[in-house]
C-alpha cells in the first residue's frame, strides 16, 4: 500500500505534467497561400507534388499532390503515417494487397511501412490530394525513412519478393 508521502509525491508529478508549454511567438507565415506553393516532379514519381513549407509546424508535413489524367503515383513505403484527403477526382489505392477506391472527400489511411500507389481513375481529369503526414516528429528522432520501388504494381512487388 502507497504511503501519503508516495501518493502526494505521484500527485504532485501529475500535475507537473499538465503544466502547459510556453506559448509559441506570434508569426506572420500563418497562411500559405496556393499561388506560392512550389511545384516538383521526381524521376520515379509521375504525380507532381507540392510540400506546404514556411510553416511553423514542428511535428507534421503538408504536401499538396496532382495527378494528371490517367496518371499514378509511386510505389512506396515509409516509417510515418499519412492521410491523403481527396480534394477532386477519383481513383483508387493499392496499399498492401487491398485495391481501395476513392473519390472527392474522401480519406485515404496510410499505415507506417505499408507499401501505397496511387492511380487516378479518370483519363479527362485530374485528381488532387492533401497530405498530412507526421514525417517531421519522426525526421527530428532521426526515425524517418522512405523508400520508392518507382511505378511497380502490388503484383510486380510481389514478383520480385518486395512485399515484405
Amino acid at each position: 500500500m502507497a504511503t501519503t508521502e508516495e501518493l502526494a509525491a505521484l500527485r504532485a508529478e501529475i500535475a507537473a505534467q499538465r503544466t502547459p508549454l510556453p506559448r509559441p511567438p506570434d508569426r506572420e507565415d500563418l497562411i500559405v497561400h496556393e499561388d506560392g506553393l512550389l511545384w516538383f516532379e521526381s524521376a520515379h514519381n509521375p504525380a507532381h507534388l507540392a510540400p506546404v513549407i514556411g510553416t511553423g509546424m514542428k511535428t507534421f508535413e503538408l504536401f499538396v499532390q496532382e495527378f494528371e489524367p490517367g496518371s499514378t503515383s509511386d510505389m512506396q513505403r515509409h516509417h510515418h503515417e499519412a492521410v491523403h484527403v481527396v480534394l477532386s477526382g477519383s481513383g483508387y489505392s493499392e496499399i498492401g494487397a487491398g485495391r481501395h477506391p476513392w473519390k472527392q472527400g474522401d480519406f485515404i489511411c496510410v499505415p507506417p511501412m505499408m507499401w501505397h500507389r496511387h492511380y487516378n481513375g479518370s483519363e479527362t481529369a485530374p485528381a488532387r490530394m492533401l497530405i498530412v503526414e507526421n514525417s517531421k516528429i519522426l525526421e527530428s528522432l532521426g526515425l524517418n525513412f522512405r523508400e520508392s520501388v518507382g511505378l511497380l504494381s502490388w503484383a510486380e512487388l510481389q514478383e520480385k519478393g518486395l512485399d515484405r
